[in-house]
Formats: structure tokens, C-alpha cells, sequence
């Protein structure tokens, strides 16, 4: 058997590293001045061990020109710098770790702060530019300046250069079809997005005229301790971040060192679409150092509908998603996540019950979407869950449900195990009005559910109490809710309706309702129609649900009907018909055609008699 050594060539290595090394090229601005922050803080550890000095008055910076004559842009830090061996050593070998050796070497100044992610961190410079050259100096006494040049091919030269300063300058020739990055506008605009919590001040043109302001706040709010922030603070930070101009209704900082280091704010913006649940945005940070926006595999996917930054330097970032969704360290972050936002609105539910339900039409989509999606969450919050009912209360579940657990009754408890509760919802309290006013005139009531989001959540409540609730939609089962007297079907007037309506889609039954001010209503079978909405919303069925239309035979109209010539029933019925069919749904242009024949001639014969 023989054996040998894998090589790879840096002709093939570096056009894959150009074009495929991130799949955003406005990044490559982040990582060189991410190495820029690096080279500071490992020489600010430095001198705190003693081993370098540093310069009375020195301003710790990384420098940005952008120099449109010459096509270039600059990166200036005056950090460590480097030797000519260690230019040698760093960067010509391909994703070597400067950072990993650093912390290798001076084990006792620790890694905080340091970013250490990105071996390939300077090679992104060549995706925009088609030289790159670095001018250094090290911290190290005796040891010259050093120029490195390449154009990203095979080769590179070195040599001394007049460098006088510690520290290290990036200058990359950009490329004639990436001139956007010339534009001053466009860096500051990069700044802003990648760097602005970066640890030290960045200036882009810096003139030196005292005049300068740094793009970035080098000590952003979820770095200092909770206790120390102020609800004005928390604000200003949300609106400077976000650039939301409405105060959030409350936020959660998040402050762990142990079993990992997390910090960070996570803000409950108020709603401005109570129609649909608006994406949120969390800002994911390594060190102060920007990642990205909402990667769910670390952030819980409905925490995302909340704005906030985390900054956690634990998570490896420098892997594949994939292993992101099964490290441990990340799952415990997850949870860690969940649980302080689950204590943040118990504590609020228990503290301050009057804000918390003035506060849920902003936060119900959130929680109800974090208990589908997230069951710790579920577990964690579900008696603090509150449903607005038809006088406007909110109430928990188990308000609604007469379960009997104080009463000693064992026979009873036995019963509601085993026959579910019903609780009666309305879902378009406009549409539904008539059902409404039946249920609260009959000292009835009902929770709304009225967002996008409810028939998902009921269904979720009604799987996890299948033995305690069932929910019924307000005109689903409203006949047996306001059911008068016991009489039998009146089999004559069912054939009356049957006839005239002449819809075998329409089931006709008689019954003597409480209020007698309604002639008719109609229902549907709960389920049936939660089927045919969900097949509707797929794409895969209409809404020719059958529907049920109770006549109540209490309704004075009603009662006369019998008594009409053949000609007259009819009118009366499909009248009848229109006025609970206006009570259900919106009419059809057909159907309000109909019923506004219908009212014109009983308005002629009105005005006629």
C-alpha cells in the first residue's frame, strides 16, 4: 500500500476563494476590519501583561480611506502589526489562525474579545480587488516594516517598506467592476451594517481635525449590566438600532457568563398589522461583531417576529448550519432564550396583570406562533395565555371552563374527562354581529379569536386538552346553545323552506330558539368547515361547505308562514334565507341581487297598502 500527502495548489485554491469564499461581497469589509480589531485587542492584552508599552494619548481606532483617483480602499489599525516572518507566517499559509496562535502563545491573557473566527478572513479582500498589499509594523522592538504584495495568483513579494508607525494598513486595488466600493457612501453604509458595535472607534476619510466622528458605538447597551440601564436607554438603543420610531412595549436583556457568554436585548416592538404577523429582525453578533440577521438555527424561529441583538462569541460560527441545529451549546442557548422570555411575560402577567392585558392584541400572534412552534414555551407560559371575551375581559382558558376540580364531585370531574367542554368563538365579530347579540342577549358569551393565526391556535389547545375544550365558532353550533322550548320538529313548515329554497346543499330544520326577534340562522358543522378552510387555503377545495339553516318557530314571521298562499311562502322563505345568510357571510353579488329584489318589493307593497 502506498501513501502520500494531499496538495493543494494556490493557482486552483484562490479563484474559488474570490468568487465562493462568502456569498456576500460586501462582508469582505467586515473581516478585514474585524483583523484590524483582532491586532488592537491582542495588543492592548499585551501591555497589560507587560510585555509591550503603548503610546501616551493614543486613540485604539481602525482608519478607513477611500481614495477614488488611485482606486483604492485602505484599512488602518494600530494594533500588534507583524514581523516579517510572521507576514510569512500568517499570510501566505491559507487559513491559518493568527488569533488561534496568539491564544496558543499568551494562554494567561485570555481569549475575551478576541474574534478568532475567520482563518480566511484577509483573502476576502480578493473578491473586489485585484491587488492587495499590507504595510506593517510590529509592537516588537528593532523589528522593521514589512510590504507584502499580490494580485491573488501564485505569487507575492516582501520587502521593507518606510511604514513608521505600529500597526498594520490594508490597501486593496479594487477591481474595475466593483468600483461601488469607491464610493464613500457605500462603506459608511457597510460600516453601519457589519461594524457598528465593533470595540473600537472606525473612521472612513479620517482628517484629523478633531472633527472626525466615528461610525460606531464601541459600548453598545446589552453590554452593560441590566441594572445599570435605564428604560430611556433601552429605548434610545431600540430606536437607533432599528430605526423604529414607536417605543417597544417592553424588552428582555439577556446577561449569561455561565455554562456560556451571551449578552443581548430582545425588544416586544408594538404591532403595526393586526391583520398579519410581521417579521421581526435579531441581529446575531460574535464579539460585537455583526453575523447576520435571524439565523433561526441558533435564535428560536418565533423570536424572530421580535427585534433585538444577541452577541454570543461561544457559538461556532465557522461551521455548517446543519451541525449548528445539533450542538448542544447552541440547543442550551436556545432554551436559555426561551426561558427568559417566557420569566420577562410571567412576571408581567403576575407584576402588572392591568399592562399585560392592555399589552396582548401586540403580543398575542407572538406567543400564540411560540406555543405551535416551540413546546418548552407552551409549558412554560400556558396559564398566562388570556382570551378577550364579548364584554372585552380577559380571562385564562380555565375561566371559561366549568371544570369542577374544587368541588369534591369525583362523578363529576370523571364526566368532564371525558366529554370535552365547549367553548364558543367568534372569529369576525363584524360578520358575525347577529350571533353575537343573541349569545350576549341571552347572557351567553364567547372568546374572540380574530387573527390569522387563531384557527391554528385552537386546534393546537384543542390537541393538547383533548379532554378538557373543544371550541366551537359562534355559528356553528348556535341552535343548541339557544335552544327555547322542547317542541318537536314542525315537519310541515321544514317542508315548506325545503320546497322554496329547492338546495339540496341546504339542510332545513325547526326550532324554537330563545330570542324570538329572528326569524332564521344558519350553521355549519365546526369541523367541516375547519376542513374545507384549510383545503382552501392549500388551493385544493371551494367553500361549498353545506349549511344548516334553523328556522325558529318563536318568530312571530315564521309562525304565519303556514297560513300564506303557495306564491307568498315562497317570497317569505327565500326572504327569510337572505336575512341569515346576510347574519353569516358576505353575499354574493347574486345573492345581494336576490335579496335587494326582495326588499324593493316588500318596500312597494309596504308603501302601496
Amino acid at each position: 500500500m502506498k501513501e502520500g500527502q494531499i496538495k493543494i495548489s494556490s493557482e486552483n485554491m484562490m479563484p474559488i476563494i474570490k468568487k465562493w469564499l462568502y456569498s456576500d461581497k460586501d462582508i469582505f469589509l467586515r473581516e478585514i476590519v474585524a483583523n484590524g480589531v483582532d491586532a488592537i485587542t491582542k495588543f492592548k492584552k499585551l501591555v497589560t501583561m507587560g510585555e509591550a508599552n503603548e503610546t501616551d494619548g493614543e486613540e485604539y481606532c481602525v482608519k478607513i480611506s477611500v481614495d477614488k483617483k488611485a482606486k483604492t480602499l485602505t484599512v488602518e489599525d494600530n494594533g500588534i502589526g507583524m514581523t516579517e516572518e510572521e507576514v510569512e507566517q500568517y499570510i501566505t499559509q491559507i487559513a491559518f489562525s493568527g488569533a488561534n496562535d496568539f491564544l496558543a502563545k499568551y494562554e494567561k491573557a485570555g481569549g475575551d474579545g478576541i474574534i478568532g473566527h475567520f482563518g480566511l478572513g484577509f483573502y476576502s479582500a480578493y473578491m473586489v480587488s485585484e491587488l492587495v498589499e499590507i504595510e506593517t509594523k510590529s509592537y516588537k522592538n528593532g523589528a522593521g516594516a514589512v510590504k507584502w504584495a499580490s494580485d491573488g495568483n501564485s505569487t507575492y513579494s516582501i520587502d521593507e517598506c518606510g511604514k513608521q508607525t505600529r500597526g498594520t494598513k490594508i490597501i486593496m486595488h479594487i477591481s474595475a467592476d466593483e468600483k461601488e466600493f469607491l464610493s464613500e457612501d457605500k462603506i459608511k453604509g457597510l460600516v453601519k451594517k457589519y461594524c457598528s458595535f465593533m470595540p473600537y472607534n472606525i473612521y472612513v476619510n479620517f482628517k484629523g481635525d478633531g472633527k472626525d466622528t466615528a461610525l460606531n458605538t464601541t459600548a453598545p447597551l446589552y453590554t452593560k449590566s441590566p441594572k445599570d440601564c435605564t428604560d430611556e436607554e433601552y429605548k434610545n438603543f431600540y430606536t437607533d438600532t432599528f430605526m423604529d420610531y414607536d417605543a417597544p412595549i417592553f424588552w428582555v436583556h439577556l446577561d449569561m457568563d455561565y455554562p456560556f457568554k451571551l449578552k443581548g436585548i430582545l425588544y416586544f416592538p408594538k404591532v403595526k398589522n393586526k391583520v398579519e404577523l410581521e417579521r421581526g429582525k435579531v441581529k446575531l453578533y460574535c464579539n460585537q461583531v455583526f453575523i447576520a440577521d435571524n439565523i433561526k438555527e441558533v435564535i428560536p424561529e418565533f423570536l424572530m417576529l421580535l427585534n433585538g441583538v444577541i452577541d454570543c462569541p461561544d457559538i461556532p460560527l465557522n461551521v455548517s448550519r446543519s451541525f449548528l441545529q445539533n450542538d448542544k451549546l447552541v440547543q442550551k442557548i436556545t432554551k436559555y432564550i426561551i426561558k427568559k422570555v417566557a420569566d420577562k411575560l410571567t412576571q408581567l402577567f403576575k407584576n402588572d396583570r392591568k399592562k399585560y392585558e392592555e399589552c396582548w392584541s401586540d403580543l398575542a400572534n407572538f406567543i400564540k406562533f411560540g406555543c405551535i412552534k416551540e413546546s418548552d414555551f407552551y409549558d412554560k407560559i400556558k396559564d398566562i395565555i388570556v382570551w378577550k371575551d364579548l364584554n372585552g375581559n380577559y380571562k385564562p382558558l380555565s375561566d371559561y371552563l366549568d371544570i369542577n376540580e374544587q368541588s369534591g364531585d369525583s362523578t363529576a370531574n370523571e364526566n368532564k374527562e371525558s366529554k370535552p367542554q365547549t367553548v364558543y368563538y367568534v372569529s369576525d365579530p363584524q360578520q358575525q354581529a347577529q350571533y353575537v347579540k343573541m349569545f350576549k342577549d341571552n347572557g351567553l358569551n364567547a372568546i374572540c379569536c380574530d387573527t390569522f393565526i387563531d384557527p391554528h391556535f385552537i386546534s393546537f389547545i384543542e390537541y393538547k386538552m383533548p379532554d378538557k375544550v373543544k371550541f366551537m365558532r359562534i355559528d356553528a353550533d348556535v341552535a343548541n346553545a339557544l335552544k327555547g322550548g322542547d317542541e318537536a320538529e314542525d315537519s310541515v313548515l321544514t317542508d315548506i323552506f325545503k320546497t322554496a329554497l329547492a338546495d339540496d346543499k341546504i339542510t332545513v330544520k325547526t326550532q324554537s330558539l330563545k330570542n324570538e326577534n329572528v326569524p332564521a340562522v344558519i350553521t355549519v358543522d365546526e369541523y367541516m368547515r375547519r376542513y374545507s378552510e384549510m383545503g382552501q387555503f392549500y388551493g385544493m377545495s371551494d367553500d361549498q361547505i353545506g349549511k344548516t339553516l334553523i328556522v325558529n318557530t318563536a318568530n312571530p314571521i315564521v309562525a304565519k308562514i303556514k297560513s300564506y298562499d303557495e306564491d307568498k311562502q315562497k317570497f317569505a322563505v327565500k326572504y327569510v334565507y337572505s336575512l341569515a345568510l346576510l347574519s353569516f357571510k358576505k353575499l354574493s353579488s347574486e345573492e345581494l341581487a336576490d335579496f335587494t329584489d326582495s326588499c324593493v318589493k316588500l318596500l312597494d307593497g309596504y308603501l302601496s297598502d
